[in-house]
């Protein structure tokens, strides 16, 4: 027989003044363990749905920032270069072709800046200028790119990507010295094979890690993977907020279980609980955690209470991002999920950027109350 959950995903304990939820009711994150096979990790290496349709041409450079615009510039011209013969049009690479030579310089670019600056929007634009079959692309954040090595194999990786025209890695951060190490070889095994790279995160190549671990003790790979890239430093102001309205306020506990019920395909949590899971789904699986669902609806927001979980939430900020998917809540508002403390740590650019999206997809969730 089976057992009704709760928004949270436990069977019993449900508010009296919730309505039961039935079959048709809205879904529970915290009621997900997504499976995600080795295939579809190498298959989904593509933009995400919010940026499969951005080109260099719909991006929308700042007046006052000329960096946007060099930056356009620079990366159509990078995207030109990289249209020479170095696989075959079905993927596989010539069988008597010559070896590439080995690179004498950067192979890569590296777009460094604030969070909102289109960074992302540049390099998932860059992937598609880029005249290659999608087959000979690659496009993944950081944590993706590190999790397919876990399932494929360090050589199995440098087989599958070997043969690519191009790797875009975004969000590219290093949290720990294992990352360093696995990403300084798989790289340099890259490059190697003539693999251009491109990649973007807050944080200049030669400071990566800086606050977070002992970085000092692995400069040797942190120089090395300096030594891949030209940096290509874009300025500006948070475009999300350019011009926009205050995010709404948070809404009640009733306005979001309505809400939730409301909508078809929406998914329905209380946010401690929803934190509580989170750490037990590897974050490489947050995308899947949300496969399907068109809103995601939280109750009982409120201040996130370490660090790890911070980072977690970071993550699912993130693929709710990507996948264009709004968050309605209730409890406190996004710019209060993380301490001073946080804010003012090693990892305050990826607090800031989780505060940013999630502000947007706010915004993006308050037609929902309304229905």
């Amino acid at each position: 027989m089976s057992t009704s959950l709760s928004p949270s995903g436990s069977a019993a304990g449900r508010p009296a003044d919730r309505p039961p939820i039935a079959d048709a009711g809205p879904q529970a994150l915290c009621a997900r363990e997504p499976r995600v096979p080795a295939e579809r990790l190498v298959a989904e290496m593509v933009p995400p749905p919010r940026f499969d349709s951005v080109r260099f041409d719909t991006y929308d450079p700042d007046p006052a920032q000329p960096s946007q615009t060099e930056a356009v510039g620079v990366l159509s011209g990078f995207a030109a270069g990289l249209g020479g013969a170095h696989a075959t049009g079905s993927g596989k690479r010539r069988w008597f072709a010559k070896k590439p030579a080995a690179p004498t310089g950067p192979r890569g670019v590296y777009l460094d800046g604030g969070y909102g600056v289109g960074k992302t929007h540049l390099l998932a634009s860059l992937w598609h200028a880029t005249p290659a079959e999608p087959a000979l692309k690659a496009f993944g954040t950081f944590v993706e790119l590190t999790n397919l090595v876990g399932a494929l194999g360090f050589q199995q990786t440098v087989r599958t990507l070997g043969g690519h025209r191009l790797l875009c890695i975004d969000e590219f951060e290093l949290d720990d010295p294992g990352d360093t190490v696995l990403v300084s070889s798989l790289l340099s095994r890259l490059v190697e094979q003539g693999v251009a790279l491109a990649a973007t995160s807050n944080t200049l190549p030669g400071k990566l890690g800086e606050g977070r671990f002992a970085a000092a003790d692995f400069l040797r790979e942190i120089q090395g993977l300096s030594a891949h890239f030209r940096p290509l430093r874009i300025d500006g102001q948070d475009y999300r907020h350019r011009g926009l309205p205050e995010a709404p306020a948070p809404f009640s506990e009733e306005q979001v279980t309505k809400a939730a019920y409301a909508t078809p395909g929406a998914s329905l949590d209380d946010f401690p609980a929803l934190l509580e899971h989170l750490a037990r789904v590897h974050p490489s699986r947050y995308g899947a955690l949300t496969d399907g669902l068109s809103a995601v609806c939280l109750t009982e927001v409120g201040p996130v209470p370490d660090q790890s979980t911070a980072l977690r939430l970071v993550v699912l900020a993130d693929r709710l991002y990507d996948r264009e998917i709004p968050v309605l809540a209730s409890g406190v508002p996004f710019d209060r999920l993380f301490s001073d403390e946080m804010l003012n740590g090693g990892y305050r650019k990826k607090y800031f950027r989780a505060i940013s999206r999630l502000t947007a997809l706010a915004r993006d969730a308050k037609p929902l109350v309304s229905q």
